[in-house]
């Protein structure tokens, strides 16, 4: 029995218990059955929760190009890769096809060489959902360059740190983006971006809009004659197993954005593993999943897990709602999707614009759809379950982090019973644990804890760019020898895991992870703010939105509240992103704080909730009074 494509309930028990027992020899088998290889390894595993320090492969040489182009060439180059669905559906799709791919992928590696990118140098990609992005992350891999890609919706500030904090070399991005009706000016992003950042020295520029752009002598350059002129042949660079593959970076609850580092063998095999199995993909599906490669679904759902099982994978550059709300369904019909990949906020918008812009379309192609992003509600995966997949088409509710790699927790289509708001059970390999407040691990059914992980798997980031301690210190020091994930979750009578949320201060907001201290952070520098709390209120569309409790210095007397208001969220827009902007914001006299000045944010979230029967004991905090203030006043 190969463990490569399990197909029913009875073969995931056997092939889960196989790779529990002896996971050493179960990821060797797959890694040496799936995969090309330019050396063999010398140890599938060495770990150390402790230190943390996990080698998977080790020895081992590969390029992972070669593993998602090279190898496909005689078999499939002229099947497409990559189907590229621009934002304007007149403009038309692009096929592009393995041949057509390798091509691509070569001159722009040579062109990154020329540019004198060599291995392990970081290259940060800034641009749009247009085949260029794939290309340049393919074209980092294949010259062992690090890339980091910086999803198009972040601020010049957001930007900026995150190019110094991997002290990149170069920046690749466009003249501009089309999102919907909008035209976005990212070039002038980069611009305002690269007056803080001394470490580029190259900036290459993809045409998308054709607008008018600022271009800096000896830095900037456009990127399409370079392509024209180079080598469409490139030998790929040869890669230790443990070789870092990309940097991408995750909001953390502390200001600084974290720069998780993937590695190279350990991450192929699991990306590809994973999609094989959680889409059931087949040899000639049409496979989509709607994110953006600025995210780690985009990287390991959209590029290498189906690039790597010689997939069609679509990129599709637009928004739901463009030209109307039927859009996604004429894409399905369009190019008979088989599998669709998409988030809960996604499925909550269109299911309020109603079923008619569903009807005209057929959807019968589909066979899988999957969520991702944060866990769907009830309501939406029926919507989703009745009126998209027909009933006929598993939900695949997966849960799974920046930080993994991969999908960890998620029913096997046609495998797993499906049950709404569970992501069911652990993918094989992945080990989960319950753990109390006092580090102990929850036995048994029916309980709920905090979401750990008792043992390493392949596709698991090995370190933060830069700061080891501080991955220690966040993943692997509040329980022994575990990964904590920051996620609580339940486990039911059967064994199924149902994810319930964050349990420290990251908000997932449509789907992105919000860290609320970097927010805070943006508004409190604004002239008229003494302080603030971010909390997440639940939202009909977006799963979560923010709610900001903002205390305002003296002088706020005599200010106009609803100018501080649009001030505060230019702030945060210009800093942060317009993903972060807050929903609502409501003065306050004072925040409620314990006596060693912590801020109390459950109670602030309860209010936030509508919630406030059960506050729990007031009376110790610092000052209890502002808290009936604030239910007095909430909006």
């Amino acid at each position: 029995m190969s463990n490569y494509h399990i197909k029913h309930l009875e073969e995931y028990y056997q092939v889960y218990r196989k790779s529990v027992r002896n996971p050493e020899v179960f990821w060797e088998e797959i890694a040496e059955e799936h995969f090309m290889w330019r050396k063999k390894w010398n140890k599938i595993l060495s770990w150390d929760f402790s230190k943390p320090e996990v080698k998977w492969f080790e020895g081992a040489q590969l390029n992972i190009t070669e593993n998602c182009i090279d190898r496909h060439l005689y078999t499939r180059g002229d099947k497409t890769a990559i189907l590229f669905e621009p934002n304007n559906p007149s403009e038309g799709a692009q096929h592009i096809t393995y041949k057509e791919l390798h091509d691509r992928v070569c001159r722009f590696s040579n062109v990154l060489k020329a540019q004198g990118i060599r291995k392990g140098d970081r290259v940060c990609i800034y641009l749009p959902m247009i085949p260029e992005l794939a290309v340049s992350v393919l074209a980092c891999a294949r010259i062992g360059a690090i890339h980091s890609v910086v999803f198009a919706g972040f601020s010049a500030n957001a930007l900026a740190t995150r190019i110094n904090d991997s002290d990149c070399k170069m920046v690749i991005t466009s003249d501009g983006s089309y999102r919907g009706t909008k035209t976005i000016d990212l070039k002038g992003i980069v611009d305002d971006a690269l007056d803080n950042c001394s470490c580029v020295e190259t900036v290459l520029v993809a045409k998308r809009i054709h607008s008018e752009v600022n271009m800096k002598e000896d830095r900037d350059q456009w990127l399409q004659p370079l392509l024209d002129s180079a080598s469409p042949k490139c030998t790929p660079e040869i890669m230790d197993a443990e070789d870092s593959l990309f940097i991408l970076y995750t909001s953390g609850s502390t200001g600084q954005p974290k720069g998780m580092v993937h590695s190279t063998a350990g991450y192929m095999i699991y990306s590809a593993y994973t999609f094989k199995n959680v889409f059931q993909y087949k040899e000639d599906d049409v496979y989509w999943c709607t994110a953006d490669i600025g995210w780690i679904t985009g990287h390991s759902y959209i590029v290498y897990g189906p690039l790597a099982n010689g997939a069609t994978t679509v990129m599709f550059e637009g928004v739901p709602s463009y030209p109307d709300f039927g859009r996604f369904w004429d894409i399905v019909e369009k190019h008979k999707i088989t599998q669709f990949y998409t988030a809960p906020t996604a499925i909550r918008a269109l299911a309020k614009e109603g079923v008619e812009h569903l009807e005209k379309y057929d959807l019968s192609s589909l066979k899988v759809l999957g969520t991702v992003g944060e866990p769907i509600n009830e309501e939406a995966w029926h919507w989703y379950d009745d009126n998209v997949g027909k009933k006929k088409a598993p939900i695949v509710d997966t849960w799974w982090q920046t930080e993994t790699g991969g999908i960890m927790i998620t029913p096997i289509p046609f495998a797993t019973p499906t049950k709404p708001t569970y992501a069911t059970l652990p993918f094989p390999g992945i080990q989960p644990a319950l753990m109390d407040e006092n580090g102990n691990e929850i036995k048994g059914n029916q309980v709920d804890g905090r979401l750990c992980i008792k043992f390493p798997w392949p596709s698991m980031a090995r370190t933060i760019w830069g700061n080891h301690q501080r991955y220690k210190d966040t993943y692997f020091s509040a329980f022994e020898n575990m990964y904590f994930t920051g996620d609580g979750a339940l486990r039911d009578e059967v064994g199924y895991y149902r994810i319930t949320g964050r349990v420290d201060d990251v908000i997932i907001v449509s789907g992105h992870n919000l860290g609320t201290a970097p927010i805070e952070d943006a508004i409190n520098e604004h002239p008229a703010v003494a302080e603030s709390a971010i909390v997440g209120f639940p939202h009909e569309i977006k799963g979560n939105a923010l709610y900001g409790y903002i205390t305002l210095k003296d002088t706020g007397e005599g200010r106009n509240q609803d100018n501080v208001r649009k001030e505060i969220n230019q702030i945060i827009t210009e800093q942060i992103g317009p993903i972060a902007k807050l929903d609502t914001i409501q003065f306050t006299n004072g925040l409620p704080k314990t006596r060693s000045g912590k801020i109390m944010r459950r109670i602030l979230r309860k209010i936030a909730h509508k919630d406030a029967s059960n506050l729990g004991d007031i009376s110790t905090l610092l000052n209890p009074e502002v808290v009936q203030d604030i239910m007095d006043n909430a909006l």
